[in-house]
């Protein structure tokens, strides 16, 4: 008779994990932007997310105002940043700088992406980085002449996944050798591009598990409610949103009916992707906060609880107005 395993002897191991929830934020450019962006924040620290993403402009500008935002969370919220760095402008001299500067402010997690190659780009620099996997090789450098100030700690160096087919890559497969490149060269996890499709998701995971791919891959999804938002979004990924989508959105009559018809396919893409072996769900939220809890309130999320936690005893203004 075979001894009793760790799980029998502790049967809560055994209970199902809780699933992370993030968001993704931008940095505000104008003061009444930054006082929305401020009303979202403190809705949706309620909800106690396991970090929320700090974007920032192509070719890295308003950084300035990107590291400005992700020092007031660090300060005057209970938010953790990822600070999202792309190697696309700068050296790697500067990107190094730029590292440490952002550890030196208590961030403990990069996302690390190539960025969008500028349109007039001629050649590249000699000596620049061309790709996330060089820039996630720079961060885990960077880290290695710190470990002593990190207490030997690890930076967690997240990385984009792509459902469907990158518009610079040839295909799909090549996009997984792409993701597991990023693995090889240190990324801990990765963070998907919308997609609009159920078994998007479950389709990328199967080809990135076959190739090799065993960093937790989390979807993110974006809340589906406007029209104007979803055709800039077909146009910068070349795929198409789910044409009944389209049309349900644009016969509704008044934004409560397009934010129903957004939040119920938003909600149908991140079950899928839960029921496909999601660990988490990350939401760009594009700094509006009504329609990513509405989206959350459906989703009925397994959650840890943390001391003092406010989560579940708290409802939102926006909820409270729709539920009226």
């Amino acid at each position: 008779m075979s001894p009793p395993s760790l799980i029998d002897a502790h049967p809560n191991l055994s209970d199902t994990a809780p699933v992370a929830l993030s968001y993704e934020l931008f940095p505000p450019r104008s003061p009444a932007a930054a006082e929305t962006l401020w009303t979202t924040i403190r809705e949706l620290e309620t909800t106690e997310p396991d970090y929320v993403s700090v974007t920032y402009g192509a070719s890295g500008s308003n950084r300035d105002t990107a590291v400005e935002l992700i020092n007031r969370l660090l300060l005057e919220t209970t938010l953790r940043p990822l600070a999202h760095l792309t190697c696309v402008g700068n050296s790697p001299q500067e990107l190094a700088t730029i590292v440490g500067e952002l550890l030196d402010t208590g961030v403990r997690g990069i996302l690390a992406l190539r960025g969008d190659l500028p349109k007039d780009a001629g050649a590249p620099a000699a000596g620049s980085l061309r790709y996330a996997q060089d820039l996630i090789e720079l961060i885990r450098r960077v880290e290695q002449r710190r470990s002593a100030l990190l207490c030997a700690g690890k930076i967690a160096v997240g990385v984009a996944a792509y459902p469907t087919r990158h518009p610079e890559s040839p295909s799909e497969e090549h996009d997984v050798e792409v993701l597991l490149a990023k693995q090889r060269s240190g990324a801990d996890f990765a963070i998907t591009q919308v997609f609009f499709e159920t078994s998007q998701y479950a389709d990328l995971l199967t080809r990135a598990r076959r190739a090799g791919v065993t960093i937790p891959i989390i979807p993110g999804v974006m809340p589906l409610t406007s029209l104007r938002r979803l055709n800039r979004l077909g146009e910068l990924t070349g795929v198409e949103p789910a044409p009944e989508l389209m049309a349900k959105l644009a016969a509704a009559e008044t934004d409560l009916e397009r934010l129903h018809i957004g939040v119920d396919a938003t909600v149908d893409l991140a079950n899928a992707a839960l029921d496909a072996g999601a660990p988490g769900i990350h939401i760009y939220t594009f700094n509006e906060h009504q329609s990513a809890l509405e989206v959350l309130d459906k989703l009925a999320l397994p959650r840890r609880s943390r001391p003092g936690s406010q989560h579940g005893r708290r409802e939102s203004a926006a909820r409270i107005q729709l539920a009226s």
